[in-house]
């Protein structure tokens, strides 16, 4: 059934690839890896048409099975989209492939996708997800550390603020821009439902320019 799905999806993908496209996909995404010329939410359309009705643990194999043996991005947009269909929304099983992801991936469109997944666990598993992304957040890898800063992204009131401070006060002097920007996207989004405590968090902690001019853009 794993194999049946991937294949299924790369032949779907290939069938509404726009080849014309690809060039300027794969220039703006700076990726080795090559495109198709299909359009993400299309790869995730795809994806989700195709795995109508299937288990979680054949969700999880063939979103394994598109990343480690794709050739072109889409394949990998679509295996994100499988993990995040209903059946597999809060499973704390995914935290090994979303880790995989991570550090093999190591670009901002597979690792701010990811993000959202981590979100849903921090709804469903909180104490488990605020003890990964507390040791996430002190990682050798930037992009782990990144999705621990932006991990809880859309929960809005829901979000836990001393979690949100212990993610980002590793990466304060951190000069990395990705993680700079992160810090900034998560307060700044933060800032839509708690502006005063994220004017009080900018206020008293040294952040970079970038961090502090994202945090406060609409504040």
């Amino acid at each position: 059934m794993t194999d049946d799905l991937a294949a299924r999806i790369r032949a779907d993908l290939r069938a509404v690839a726009d080849p014309d496209r690809a060039p300027g996909q794969q220039a703006y995404m700076k990726s080795p890896m090559p495109f198709l010329g299909v359009r993400v939410p299309d790869a995730r359309l795809v994806a989700k048409r195709a795995a109508k009705g299937t288990d979680a643990a054949t969700l999880r194999a063939a979103s394994l099975e598109l990343w480690d043996a794709a050739g072109h991005r889409e394949e990998r947009y679509a295996a994100l989209a499988l993990l995040a269909l209903p059946p597999l929304r809060g499973d704390l099983a995914l935290v090994p492939l979303v880790e995989h992801m991570v550090r093999t991936g190591r670009w901002w469109d597979f690792t701010d996708e990811l993000a959202h997944r981590l979100a849903e666990l921090h709804d469903a598993r909180p104490a488990a997800t605020a003890v990964l992304v507390r040791a996430w957040a002190h990682d050798d890898d930037l992009w782990i550390r990144r999705i621990a800063i932006l991990s809880q992204l859309g929960r809005g009131i829901r979000l836990d603020p001393d979690l949100l401070a212990d993610t980002i006060e590793p990466n304060l002097a951190d000069p990395e821009f990705f993680l700079r920007k992160a810090i900034g996207w998560a307060l700044r989004e933060y800032g839509r439902v708690a502006p005063e405590w994220v004017r009080r968090y900018v206020d008293e902690h040294a952040l970079s320019p970038l961090s502090r001019r994202e945090a406060l853009k609409h504040l």
